[in-house]
């Protein structure tokens, strides 16, 4: 196997940049530009191949099973010069190294069994994270919460099967203990869980990817003047001529630790000029498929579509009528947010540790195949289908961290990855 370098810090000037070097000849490779490379960590004065200094570095040292890759590992703490850093790399790879590759050193992690898959999904997110509930939520999946519920739920289901099994090395003689009591115990709290889990999906993608919540209303309303409030400048342009807003702009918050998004949506209303009827459509479905909607009416107006049960129904323009929400003024904008942010926060709550499609679709598939075995004993059917059902529900379970069928997922998972991560 190659071993491999990179930048495992941010590119450009520094105070300290680190590059990390992993693999079986780490030791040899490095100790081509010091004198020994320490067996722990130490300070050490760095030479090309023509004896000329190149930095005085910290250096560690992780020997093999003890580092993140699991492989033996030596790390360069150089001075953050963006002339270092491209001098020892080049050293790096006339000593033997190769340049990593986008994710490479996690998903060596992974073949080394440091890591499961979840767990390195966790790390993406984690990497990815830009909100402190978006960081909560990733470090929770990174240090295994989802790995130590699959290994209960498989735990589980491998007892059932056994159970189940040892009937049939019965199968002619009576079976001395009436196992289906237990497997349908095992088989039901599993179940239990995994729907829990499932029902809470949708709050947890949503703080993975963010909130959405769209400002409706008819044209001029305000709906762009208290986006742009929101964003602190000029995100949308405003016009007292209905119509403006053609297409849906979006502006990225964060509101108490939640990633949201508002929406401004095209004024709704009856028009047939086609550009702007398109805008309107968009912005229906937008706003019917967002989280939230904001309504912003003035006294007369009837609402232009359905309201949720949480929408937030708000007057607008408080600097002429008095009370309500002025993206103007700022008239009742906290009071708004506060609101946005307590139902959130709401729903947040149920978030469980289902944050990909993938989790959720190996769950479901559990769920679906311990129904069958579940209803196959109680038309007492044979021993070796109720089994195999069961062995099914646990070939899903491991498709959560990554014992079966997740290779085809791999190169698309690395991609997102940065080239030192």
């Amino acid at each position: 196997m190659d071993t491999i370098f990179a930048l495992a810090s941010a590119p450009g000037r520094a105070g300290v940049s680190v590059l990390r070097l992993s693999g079986p000849d780490a030791v040899e490779i490095a100790a081509k530009l010091m004198r020994d490379v320490p067996p722990r960590r130490g300070l050490r004065r760095l030479r090309d191949s023509d004896g000329a200094m190149l930095d005085d570095a910290l250096i560690l040292h992780f020997e093999k099973g003890r580092s993140f890759t699991g492989e033996t590992v030596v790390e360069f703490h150089l001075h953050g010069s963006v002339a270092i850093v491209a001098a020892v790399s080049a050293s790096l790879k006339q000593g033997g190294a190769r340049q990593a590759e986008a994710g490479e050193f996690t998903r060596r992690a992974l073949e080394n069994g440091r890591l499961d898959l979840a767990q390195v999904e966790g790390l993406a997110d984690l990497i990815d994270a830009e909100t402190e509930a978006q960081r909560r939520q990733a470090v929770s999946i990174f240090t295994g919460a989802l790995s130590d519920m699959a290994e209960r739920w498989r735990t589980r289901l491998v007892r059932a099967a056994a159970l189940v099994e040892a009937t049939i090395d019965f199968v002619d003689e009576d079976v001395p203990v009436d196992v289906y009591p237990e497997v349908l115990s095992l088989l039901n709290d599993t179940a239990t869980e995994l729907i829990s889990q499932t029902e809470g999906a949708h709050a947890a993608e949503r703080i993975r990817d963010g909130f959405e919540v769209a400002i409706v209303g008819r044209p001029n309303v305000g709906k762009s003047t208290l986006l742009n409030r929101l964003a602190g400048r000029s995100a949308a342009i405003t016009s007292d001529i209905a119509g403006t807003t053609r297409d849906v702009i979006e502006v990225r918050m964060d509101l108490a630790g939640l990633p949201v998004t508002l929406l401004d949506t095209a004024g709704i209303r009856d028009t047939t000029d086609k550009v702007e009827k398109l805008g309107v459509s968009l912005a229906l479905q937008r706003a019917e498929m967002a989280d939230l909607r904001i309504f912003l009416m003035e006294d007369s107006e009837d609402l232009p579509m359905t309201p949720h049960a949480d929408d937030l129904m708000l007057r607008a323009k408080a600097d002429v009528y008095g009370d309500g929400v002025s993206g103007l003024t700022g008239q009742g904008v906290d009071e708004m947010l506060k609101d946005i942010t307590r139902i959130l926060e709401l729903r947040a709550m149920g978030a469980s540790v289902v944050i990909r499609d993938r989790h959720r679709d190996a769950m479901q598939r559990a769920i679906v195949e311990i129904d069958r075995a579940r209803v196959m004993i109680d038309g007492a059917a044979s021993a070796d289908l109720v089994a195999e059902d069961i062995r099914s529900a646990t070939r899903a379970v491991d498709m959560l961290v990554g014992r079966v069928d997740v290779e085809d997922l791999l190169d698309e998972i690395f991609r997102s990855f940065c080239i030192g991560k």
